[in-house]
């Protein structure tokens, strides 16, 4: 097998041969190639070995992916993003200097094509070419023809390549734009407004987690990358906006995983006069519409798993879920003691400060997340770990908040929206007394936060939605990485 560089090299040979001969190696001058995709229908008529006597000719432009060279002629496929096509080339209907030029093409190239279209005896439909133009002169060789580009590294940090050779990559980020089209025109179709909020933002909030920090030189001040847009959505309720929702871009200082990277893509929206019951139905409503329209059908496979996306979807307090399937007796969740007791027992590490709500918590996590494959609602979260979310009124200790489990891992939280200005500053001031060494919990309250709800902010509940993990659902990908066109990745080594 020849050496990258041996390759490097004989394609540079090839270049510079070119260019001497006087062809353009970097062109900017074909013009208004059509789609294949809209070409492939007109051969719809043709049968094997027939012609189209139509005398219309047709112009394509695209990358070559495959070449067979026979001497005096020649078969190439060229895929433009729509599609691809085989083209005939012939010494005799090009002429000998086009085609001695023609022949020094390698895979790769990026080329445009003129010519009418032909079936060949095993029926494919070929363009004849009449003309032929280098648009532009691949210096490096895709891989190898018959295996594609299966490294998974590679793909992540070369998407480029990927997106080249790996049509079912190509797929699922065309899906992954069909997906955020359908959710604005779900949200816009129910009066939803869609805003922008600040991503570089002096007090970090919205959320628990480590943020990216980075310096404003002209205010002389330290900035934050949001790691949610709540508190600032919220704003805007109190302003009166009553629908609002945004598809943001969030960034947080932690680890990588096939669940996790610095860098996703979030759903978050919220309505005024409204329980988290309302945006139950309506998550459910969502998620089930977009899974029909996106794969035909409200049952899909997830890596192997069958996942039942039709309405009505399972809501299970976190209560009844480790009782009924954890198999907790009710008798320890209902005694602090014992809850804390158990969760040691299981090997789950409190913070000192911890009570009986991040322990019940922790054992959600351990014994029930993993075992939740059709959707599944689980509300009434302690208030110990929900800050941002509205007491129940009937148990002070639980708050009404659901989040949204499929195939194991979360998808949505969402709550009803704690409107006190009092309790919210008491909370802000709590997890900042026992902030500790949590480098999640914020130092510093949010105080025009607090500000601004003391101006008074309607009922109302709230929602963020992964959108990344929604499409991994969606496309069957095991891996965020898969999704994200650009992850991130630790540098190559030598870099």
């Amino acid at each position: 097998m020849e050496t990258t560089s041996n390759l490097l090299k004989q394609r540079r040979e090839k270049a510079d041969s070119l260019a001497e001969a006087g062809v353009t190696l970097f062109s900017n001058s074909f013009k208004a190639p059509s789609p294949i995709a809209d070409i492939l229908p007109q051969g719809a008529r043709l049968v094997a070995e027939g012609h189209d006597e139509s005398g219309h000719c047709y112009r394509v432009a695209g990358r070559v992916m495959s070449m067979r060279k026979f001497g005096k002629a020649a078969f190439f496929h060229v895929q433009d993003a729509s599609e691809r096509i085989q083209v005939y080339a012939r010494r005799d209907l090009l002429g000998e200097d086009v085609y001695s030029l023609f022949k020094k093409w390698d895979v790769g190239d990026i080329v445009g094509v003129e010519g009418s279209l032909f079936k060949t005896k095993t029926g494919e439909l070929s363009m004849e070419a009449r003309s032929l133009t280098m648009i532009t002169k691949s210096l490096r060789p895709l891989p190898e023809k018959f295996h594609g580009l299966t490294d998974v590294e590679t793909r992540y940090r070369q998407r480029y390549l990927d997106l080249i050779v790996n049509p079912e990559s190509r797929e699922v980020f065309k899906k992954r734009v069909e997906i955020i089209r359908l959710i604005r025109e779900f949200l816009n179709n129910r009066g939803y407004m869609e805003v922008e909020t600040p991503m570089m933002q002096p007090v970090p909030g919205g959320a628990t987690a480590k943020p990216f920090r980075t310096h404003h030189n002209a205010l002389d001040m330290d900035l934050y990358l949001r790691i949610a847009p709540e508190l600032y959505l919220k704003r805007l309720l109190v302003g009166g906006f009553e629908k609002v929702f945004e598809i943001n871009r969030n960034f947080r200082n932690e680890g990588l995983s096939t669940r996790h990277n610095p860098e996703f893509t979030m759903l978050e929206f919220y309505q005024a006069y409204s329980t988290y019951h309302d945006l139950m139905d309506l998550t459910e409503e969502m998620i089930s519409w977009l899974a029909h329209e996106v794969t035909g059908s409200m049952e899909i496979t997830y890596q192997g798993m069958a996942v039942n996306l039709a309405p009505p979807w399972l809501r299970l307090t976190m209560d009844e879920s480790l009782v009924h399937i954890a198999g907790l007796d009710p008798a320890i969740l209902a005694d602090d003691a014992a809850v804390m007791a158990l969760a040691r027992e299981k090997g789950i590490k409190l913070q000192p400060d911890a009570g009986p709500g991040k322990a019940k918590t922790e054992l959600f996590e351990l014994l029930v997340e993993e075992q939740l494959i059709n959707p599944t609602f689980i509300t009434s979260y302690p208030t110990e770990v929900s800050p941002l979310a509205r007491r129940n009124e009937q148990d002070p200790n639980v708050t009404d908040r659901f989040e949204l489990f499929i195939t194991g891992r979360e998808i949505a939280n969402a709550f009803s929206e704690l409107n006190d200005p009092i309790d919210q500053l008491q909370r802000f001031q709590k997890q900042i007394d026992e902030r500790g060494t949590d480098e999640e919990v914020h130092p510093v309250l949010d105080r025009d936060y607090v500000r601004a709800l003391e101006y008074g902010m309607p009922s109302a509940a709230g929602e963020g939605i992964g959108i990344d993990r929604l499409v991994m659902l969606l496309t069957d990908s095991p891996s965020i990485r898969d999704v994200i066109l650009f992850p991130h990745m630790k540098p190559e080594t030598g870099e």
